[in-house]
């Protein structure tokens, strides 16, 4: 039986150390990166936007994001399915607050999380291409390219 896939949209918010921003949802053990399912009729930035501003009270415009590319993963709290995530990068500062069913925040090193339990789209591939873009330098449009054929591609 094939793999039911689940439509999300993300952001990657780094602060100035290069830590990026995890969150727990209420009622789960994963920390993954903020976003969720994108609403019917709703573009992947529009669903980006809405979900940072209910879970974190974030209020960004279009051009506060990079796009990062589109990743696959097992969904770390529907057992049986798969996400197809729309990853997008936060380009400025951000103060963000708790908020709806966010139950918990941490700002991690993406080379070394710790010992939380990371969702796989985190731990596969989110964390790695934060780690990557930290050691590439300033975050643009222009670094993500090659940082993403080297983590799709691996040799």
């Amino acid at each position: 039986m094939a793999e039911r896939i689940i439509r999300i949209a993300t952001g990657l918010i780094r602060d100035s150390d290069g830590r990026a921003l995890l969150v727990r949802k209420r009622g789960t053990q994963a920390f993954m990166q903020p976003g969720g399912k994108i609403d019917a009729g709703e573009t992947a930035l529009q669903a980006v936007l809405r979900e940072l501003e209910e879970e974190l009270a974030l209020h960004l415009h279009p051009k506060d994001l990079v796009t990062l590319g589109q990743f696959s993963a097992p969904a770390a709290n529907e057992p049986g399915f798969g996400v197809q995530a729309d990853l997008f990068a936060v380009t400025r500062s951000v103060s963000p607050k708790i908020q709806a069913e966010i139950e918990e925040m941490v700002w991690v090193d993406p080379s070394a999380p710790g010992d939380i339990i990371l969702a796989p789209l985190t731990r596969d591939y989110v964390l790695p291409l934060c780690a990557a873009l930290s050691d590439e330098g300033p975050m643009a449009e222009t670094d993500c390219g090659d940082v993403l054929t080297r983590l799709q591609n691996p040799s």
